[in-house]
């Protein structure tokens, strides 16, 4: 009797000293709702006046350019793209015969030769391209898309990976919801937002938690676009509290099989 409560007070005593690891490794609620504010209700929406950035072209990025006339022998030589590989393929096989923008900012249309647009949106791109193939084919539309669009999410998200986007005005909420969402343990007061210029990368810390993120010049993603989101301490002290749960249990069964032991 006096060992099996000797027994029960060893375990009282490492649930005790258990406890404030295994608290603190759970997350509060108020730290997961995205876009926290008192100005909300059921009534009246919230306007929040945000315009989209307009990217303007880099080298290295692709574009899909078709040409749509009636004389389709000459359409040919310029939809490279099979537009269904788009959604029945790998995206990334586009670039194997898409039109990549090159070092200088040209890209090397059939028949019109070198075409400048670098620095230019899709619609200046598309306006450009228009001019110079109206010259050799007649009646022609065309249709200029850029194929590079992809985001890379990582850290404490369901799915980290890297995707493509056909929706030229993503937005940061779409960019994890293709990750789906946070867990529990991400970081939604400090998402890392790596943007890559002209000049270089920039990096801008994003707060979920914000209303103020609906108007914020980086609530558009733009392609390249990377985001991190930072685990939470509660995340590292619960791995802790499961390692020295293993330990103590694992102590507890050796001073067990010893008390067995002596008992014969």
């Amino acid at each position: 009797m006096l060992s099996m409560l000797r027994r029960f007070g060893r375990t009282f005593l490492l649930l005790f000293l258990l406890m404030p690891l295994i608290f603190s490794g759970c997350v509060s609620q108020k730290n997961l709702p995205y876009l926290q504010g008192g100005n909300y209700n059921t009534r009246t929406p919230v306007a929040a006046d945000n315009a989209p950035q307009r990217y303007r072209i880099q080298a290295g990025d692709v574009l899909s350019i078709r040409v749509q006339s009636t004389q389709s022998q000459l359409n040919e030589a310029f939809n490279t793209v099979d537009t269904r590989a788009v959604f029945n393929g790998d995206p990334g096989n586009l670039y194997l015969t898409g039109y990549s923008v090159d070092d200088a900012g040209n890209i090397n249309l059939p028949t019109v030769g070198r075409l400048k647009v670098l620095g230019l949106t899709v619609e200046e791109t598309q306006a450009a391209a228009q001019q110079q193939v109206a010259r050799y084919v007649r009646d022609a539309n065309v249709l200029v898309k850029l194929l590079s669009f992809k985001v890379t999410v990582l850290g404490e998200v369901r799915n980290p990976g890297r995707y493509f986007v056909y929706n030229a005005q993503c937005t940061l909420l779409e960019g994890l919801g293709l990750a789906g969402d946070l867990t529990e343990f991400g970081n939604r007061h400090n998402v890392k937002l790596i943007r890559q210029t002209t000049k270089g990368s920039e990096v801008v810390l994003i707060n979920l938690t914000d209303p103020a993120l609906l108007t914020s010049p980086y609530f558009y993603l733009l392609p390249n676009d990377a985001l991190y989101v930072e685990p939470l301490k509660a995340r590292t002290d619960r791995g802790n509290a499961g390692n020295l749960a293993l330990v103590f249990s694992g102590i507890s069964a050796v001073v067990l099989i010893l008390n067995y032991l002596k008992v014969f």
